[in-house]
């Protein structure tokens, strides 16, 4: 974070000074976690399930923090932030677990009215920020478009999924005067919420991925869920002033986004409209891609290390936005050959010693990537016995049973030798795979994670593919640790999983 006095920070977000003349100078980034506290850094006390951050601010302070941003006074030099209007409080897409009074919803608006300053001031001398959003692939992308970025200059993405109130400014406040690139993730669980976090840190250039069926519960439908993502492009400045709209040709609704924005539009994907493009796709024996990457720069060869046919679409995307930002043709092709995954237990793909396969996908999961991970599963299993382990996909709404049914189906038309559903939340996939492929012992219907991890044990083989994937609440990470001969439960969830369900408990101990 760019350097400011305590005097400053309560300028700018409206608050007061407590316990401070105002001098004590923030130099280092924002934390809501006192134990990872910097020297330096600016301590954010939020409320949480079972322990509030104010409570820890005169130990985040004796750790090194220069001061606190606090909803109330504390026992150390804070900016006390005034609460929100009435009716405002808990407004957006996260609503924080433990916040009873609204005070953590207004620690929120100040930490996002900082955000929104410092992006401002960095953006003033050549910050470009890039936002990302899609109802599938939006973590993976942004990794891709980061690691494209790097050797050009200084580049900012968040951990994780870390894309909601807390996290978007939260990553914003990394970014510093030597920074270049600022990647962003954006997510949303209702009408204006993109447009929110779009105005927290403005983009410059914006990717829309897809638009699926994730939370179509809260939507309602897939043109509700274009509608919100559509935010992202109706952000962008325009084309004049540097903006640039990277979107999906091969999805329809978010082709049609292109009359929503007057930022330069560039189209990826595999039509043959699309101005970024992938000819000749091949998969390897894990289901890597490789291809020719085709556009106005040039043309150039790829081959993804990255597991699963829809990483594609994500590489096309991330090639775009490095394009336009002023990487070559050449370089492009040479760095996504190189990328790496970064983001747990997304397609991470694993051979044990004795020829066992695990693909990991056990982070999230909504029917779009449910369908690419058991292609995935497919195109490495070939010569192989394959196993799914498929849980729940959470908030799909009154289309939940169709949608599991249809994934159960989609398992047996793929020839997935067996497939072991859990929880009852997910029994349709169950039932429309038996009804599919009139299995009988093919496919099986478990409790929980440890009664599949029991079957496993006791059947899989070595030289099998076993998939693993299901919304985070199923926990089935579990499953895939197991397999892989860790400690159950040592994975536990990543730093994403601690604010996106709203279960944080202030971040602190």
């Amino acid at each position: 974070m760019i350097s400011m006095s305590l005097a400053r920070l309560a300028e700018i977000v409206g608050g007061t000074l407590h316990d401070s003349d105002g001098t004590e100078t923030i130099t280092a980034g924002v934390e809501f976690d006192s134990r990872r506290i910097e020297a330096g850094g600016l301590f954010i006390a939020l409320p949480g399930e079972r322990v509030d951050g104010h409570a820890f601010a005169a130990g985040a302070v004796a750790a090194g923090a220069a001061g606190v941003l606090a909803a109330r006074p504390v026992d150390a030099p804070a900016v006390i932030v005034p609460p929100l209007p009435p009716g405002a409080a808990n407004a957006g897409s996260v609503a924080l677990t433990g916040d009873t009074d609204g005070s953590g919803a207004a620690v929120l608006a100040a930490l996002a009215a900082l955000a929104r300053h410092v992006v401002a001031e960095l953006a003033e001398s050549g910050l470009a920020v890039v936002g990302v959003t899609g109802s599938s692939g939006k973590t993976s992308t942004k990794d891709v478009i980061a690691q494209l970025l790097e050797p050009m200059g200084p580049t900012v993405a968040p951990p994780g999924s870390f894309n909601n109130e807390l996290g978007h400014p939260w990553t914003a406040l990394l970014a510093d005067t030597e920074t270049r690139h600022l990647v962003l993730e954006l997510s949303a669980r209702g009408p204006g919420h993109i447009a929110e976090l779009a105005r927290i840190a403005p983009p410059r250039l914006g990717v829309v991925l897809n638009v699926g069926t994730a939370h179509v519960g809260e939507f309602g439908s897939r043109e509700g869920i274009a509608a919100t993502k559509g935010e992202l492009v109706e952000a962008l400045p325009p084309a004049e002033d540097g903006g640039v709209a990277v979107l999906n040709a091969d999805d329809p609704l978010v082709a049609a986004m292109a009359e929503r924005t007057s930022a330069k539009v560039v189209r990826v994907g595999e039509s043959p409209d699309a101005d970024v493009r992938a000819v000749d796709v091949q998969l390897d024996e894990l289901a890597r891609a490789s291809f020719r990457l085709v556009s106005a720069h040039g043309e150039t060869e790829v081959a993804l290390g990255l597991h699963g046919e829809h990483h594609v679409g994500n590489a096309l995307a991330a090639a775009a936005v490095a394009l336009e930002l002023g990487a070559s043709i050449d370089d492009v092709g040479a760095r996504l050959s190189a990328v790496e995954r970064r983001s747990e237990r997304r397609m991470h793909v694993t051979t044990r010693s004795d020829g066992l396969i695990v693909l990991n996908d056990s982070y999230n999961a909504n029917p779009e990537s449910m369908r690419a991970a058991l292609k995935a599963l497919a195109s490495v299993s070939r010569d192989q016995r394959s196993w799914a382990v498929l849980g729940e996909m959470a908030e799909l709404g009154a289309d939940s049973v169709t949608a599991h049914d249809e994934i159960g189906r989609l398992a047996v038309r793929l020839n997935i030798n067996r497939l072991i559903v859990v929880g009852e939340r997910a029994a349709a996939m169950h039932h429309g795979a038996c009804h599919e492929g009139s299995w009988g012992d093919e496919s099986m219907l478990v409790a929980d994670a440890a009664e599949a991890i029991a079957v496993l044990t006791e059947e899989v083989g070595p030289d099998d593919a076993v998939l693993v994937k299901a919304s985070k609440v199923a926990e089935l990470w579990r499953v895939a640790d197991a397999l892989l001969g860790a400690e159950i439960g040592a994975a536990g969830p990543d730093i994403a999983d601690t604010v996106s369900t709203g279960t944080q408990d202030g971040g602190i101990a």
